[in-house]
C-alpha cells in the first residue's frame, strides 16, 4: 500500500471527496485528516487522526525499545565476560537490571515522543499552524486509478507527496472491528 497525502482549506470538500472515494469501495480506515481543527472535522463527518497519533509515542516508543534492548544486551555481554555471573548471585541481579533497563528505554521513549510531532508529520507543521487540512489516503496498487480520477474532481486539492502507508492487514483489521460494531446491538 501506498500513502498519498493532498492539503486543502475546505472541510466540506474534503467531506465530498471522502464521500466519493467511498462509494468507489475505499474504506474508512484508509481515509483520513490531519487538522489543528479538530471540532471542525468532527462536525464535517471526517475520519480524523487520533491524538496520540498525532504525536510521535509510537515511533519513539518503538526506537527507545531497540535501545533499551542493546543496552539490556551490552549489559548481558559484559556480566559475561567480566564473569560476573559465576558470582553467588550467579545470573539473577543482570537479567532483572537488563529488564528494568529495557523498560526503562521503552517508556523514556515513549515520553520523549509525546512531545514531538509524529515522524510522518513534521513536514506539514507550518500548514497545519497556517489552517490548512492534511488529508492522505493508504491505496492499494489497484485502488490508484480511483484515487486519481476522484482527486481529478477536485482542483482546490493540493498534492503534497506520497509516504508510508498503514500496513493492509492493520487496515483490515479496522475494517473488521468496524462491522462488527455497526451489527452488534
Amino acid at each position: 500500500m501506498l500513502r498519498h497525502y493532498y492539503i486543502s482549506d475546505d472541510l466540506d470538500d474534503l467531506e465530498v471527496i471522502e464521500r466519493e472515494l467511498e462509494i468507489k469501495g475505499l474504506t474508512t480506515p484508509q481515509l483520513h485528516v490531519l487538522s489543528e481543527n479538530d471540532a471542525e472535522v468532527e462536525k464535517h463527518h471526517l475520519n480524523a487522526i487520533e491524538p496520540v497519533l498525532k504525536k510521535d509515542v509510537v515511533h519513539s516508543t518503538e526506537l527507545g525499545a531497540v535501545v533499551g534492548i542493546v543496552a539490556s544486551l551490552i549489559l548481558l555481554s559484559i556480566t559475561y565476560f567480566m564473569g560476573w555471573h559465576t558470582t553467588e548471585a550467579g545470573w539473577l541481579p543482570f537479567i532483572f537490571l537488563s529488564v528494568v533497563l529495557l523498560g526503562f528505554c521503552t517508556w523514556e521513549g515513549g515520553l520523549i515522543g509525546i512531545q514531538i510531532p509524529n515522524y510522518q508529520f513534521k513536514r506539514f507543521q507550518k500548514l497545519l499552524a497556517n489552517g490548512y487540512h492534511v488529508f492522505f489516503v493508504d491505496v492499494a496498487p489497484e485502488q490508484e486509478k480511483i484515487l486519481s480520477d476522484v482527486v481529478e474532481r477536485h482542483p482546490r486539492l493540493k498534492v503534497a507527496g506520497t509516504g508510508e502507508a498503514t500496513p493492509s492487514w492493520v487496515i483490515r483489521g479496522q475494517e473488521k472491528f468496524q462491522n462488527v460494531m455497526k451489527t452488534t446491538p
